[in-house]
């Protein structure tokens, strides 16, 4: 017979089940679950001098805040790929067993290089062309977004969408993630390039619903044309604006996002602890500590561990590692309206 587990008795416990007596002897009958914490190194590689310290410092603070174990080492990039490289060597040379950073996907090309995947590297840029061979990209990424909002908008009927493409990084990502989701979810994706100070450009036959990725001027002006069309309005976390003349024109929209109640919770917790505010890169790093701590718990610091787990609960959106790099994440569908952005449904993003 297999060892019963601790919850799994307290659970028989709870509901009246009695089980038999050499089940309760003592504690050496749970001997055998108890599982010894990984204590190695984790390496954290972080700007902590440049132009970019500031932010170093705040990552490195959330992340202790999940994890505050010393088996944590910050070491510092410089914010430069070559600066990144002599980080994850130095790592290495100190039996490292997991890397959490860098931030930038120029930096991750370099730390992919020098580890030459010895060790699992979560970073924490959002540029999914970065991840290369035992690297994970861990930052929210335009598909992400995308994909879950797309999701939860065809749960509601919507099956024809414009996305609107102001040129910038963000919004070209994407509108290429929409038009790659078009035969899995069963939807029409046209896209739509606006230009800042041109006429907005004819739409062709009117949409279910306007994928608004960004909240440029040129976005929000696409928006405002929308008004009182019935046409269904779509963003992405990129396109959350707190501005009362924003909010008006975001109305009714349904956007993807981690949830703005999470991150408060963190972020006052992190105000306490430290003091400021932190942003979403330092939710992303308290996020891969709380990754660090789990993997400890189960006593594995590996790839393969990583993997097994199907979801950790992230501030940023309960996430799942996949052997290609890739990290799918759940996100909160808010809905626009003049006090802020409600939470109403959880959707998975790619």
């Amino acid at each position: 017979m297999p060892p019963i587990r601790r919850r799994a008795l307290l659970t028989a416990l709870g509901s009246g089940l009695v089980l038999p007596s050499a089940l309760l002897a003592g504690p050496s009958v749970f001997a055998a679950d108890k599982v010894k914490r990984d204590k190695r190194p984790v390496a954290l590689l972080l700007p902590l001098s440049g132009p970019r310290a500031a932010l170093g410092l705040s990552m490195r603070q959330a992340v202790l805040l999940a994890d505050s174990g010393p088996e944590i080492t910050a070491y510092d990039t410089g914010g430069t790929a070559e600066g990144a490289a002599l980080a994850a060597r130095n790592a290495l040379k100190a039996k490292a067993a997991m890397i959490l950073g860098p931030v930038t996907a120029e930096e991750l090309n370099a730390v992919t290089a020098e580890v030459a995947r010895r060790v699992p590297v979560i970073a924490f840029t959002n540029n999914a062309v970065a991840r290369g061979p035992g690297s994970f990209v861990f930052g929210i990424t335009p598909a992400q977004v995308t994909s879950a909002v797309l999701r939860y908008a065809r749960s509601r009927g919507v099956r024809s969408v414009v996305v609107v493409d102001d040129g910038s990084p963000w919004s070209v990502a994407a509108a290429l993630a929409a038009g790659k989701m078009q035969s899995e979810v069963g939807l029409d994706v046209r896209s739509l390039t606006v230009v800042e100070g041109q006429p907005l450009p004819a739409a062709g036959d009117a949409p279910d619903a306007v994928l608004l990725p960004g909240s440029s001027e040129t976005v929000l002006s696409a928006a405002r044309n929308l008004k009182g069309t019935g046409v269904q309005l779509l963003g992405t976390v990129q396109a959350l604006d707190h501005r009362p003349a924003a909010l008006e024109t975001l109305d009714g929209a349904w956007i993807a996002s981690p949830d703005p109640a999470t991150f408060g919770k963190f972020a006052a917790e992190f105000r306490s602890r430290h003091g400021g505010t932190p942003g979403a890169l330092s939710a992303l790093a308290y996020d891969a500590g709380g990754v660090v701590k789990a993997l400890r718990a189960k006593g594995a610091l590996d790839e393969a561990a990583l993997l097994a787990e199907t979801s950790y609960p992230c501030i940023t959106g309960n996430a799942r590692f996949r052997s290609d790099g890739s990290v799918a994440r759940e996100l909160a569908i808010l809905v626009a309206g003049a006090q802020g952005y409600e939470p109403v449904a959880v959707s998975l993003g790619a």
